[in-house]
């Protein structure tokens, strides 16, 4: 699992539609604020977690499942935010009903061998243990010492 830079920014730069498995709409959870980091970047993020379904959540319609986002969203990304066992019905489910996915993205602390050979088999690209925010973050010069964004320009570091 050790990704190049030129690799993470070349997904991240192609990316235009995620969604995002395990979506939560509490603003103090991680799937929230990744989720919402990323539509401020310009992503289309589609929340899908069944407990929110038919919410609205950074103005999108959260699904309950894959299957039920409409093929016309064209996702190209999922970034699951599950714990390692359910990974493979998730993925079983993108390759069945995900014409346009690429790449399915799996958060920090989650990962799944097999999962990730079944999908590379089908010709997608596998991202484990990584967040997107983070990367983006990183590669794209967000990050400063400590690893916030303070959002004060200053010449101290």
């Amino acid at each position: 699992m050790d990704y190049t830079d030129a690799h993470l920014s070349q997904i991240l730069k192609t990316t235009k539609v995620i969604a995002c498995v395990g979506v939560s709409t509490n603003p103090v959870r991680p799937s929230y604020y990744v989720a919402r980091y990323l539509t401020l970047k310009g992503y289309t993020v589609i929340g899908v977690n069944p407990g929110h379904a038919g919410k609205m959540l950074f103005g999108q319609t959260i699904a309950a499942s894959l299957s039920d986002i409409p093929h016309t969203a064209q996702v190209d990304m999922v970034d699951i935010f599950r714990r390692p066992d359910a990974v493979p019905a998730i993925v079983d489910e993108a390759l069945d009903v995900l014409p346009q996915l690429r790449t399915i993205w799996m958060q920090i602390g989650v990962t799944h061998p097999e999962a990730t050979e079944q999908a590379e088999a089908a010709g997608k690209v596998v991202i484990q243990d990584r967040c997107p925010k983070i990367e983006y973050q990183r590669l794209f010069g967000e990050l400063r010492m400590g690893g916030f964004n303070t959002g004060v320009i200053s010449s101290k570091l």
